[in-house]
């Protein structure tokens, strides 16, 4: 059993950070804890789409798929792709140690235009 997990994070310019975080933590937590610029206004509430990310092609079929909800919301951010997710929406397991995610360049929150 994994007890620490790695997550990489590569920003807009394509430099990389390696977080650690515990299973059971959600992306956007340790995304914000490790400094990356991710708003999540809604505070994890699914009502924005501050928090997306884009997953690296080899990690995106091992999450659990998004909901209807999260679908919905992703409609909404900006620059979004095949593997986009909501941050918020990804509970790290054991299996995901090592995952990557890209943060987008741009966002866009529609809670204020």
């Amino acid at each position: 059993m994994v007890a620490v997990l790695n997550i990489v994070f590569v920003n807009a310019d394509g430099s990389k950070v390696t977080a650690q975080a515990e299973p059971g933590k959600r992306l956007l937590e340790v995304a914000q804890a490790a400094g990356m610029p991710l708003e999540g206004t809604c505070e994890g509430q699914m009502a924005c789409s501050t928090c997306h990310v884009i997953v690296a092609a080899d990690w995106f079929d091992r999450l659990p798929p998004a909901s209807m909800d999260e679908e919905d919301m992703l409609d909404l951010a900006a620059g979004v792709c095949r593997t986009s997710r909501l941050s918020c929406q990804i509970a790290l397991t054991p299996d995901l140690d090592g995952l990557e995610v890209r943060i987008p360049g741009v966002s866009r929150d529609m809670q204020i235009g």
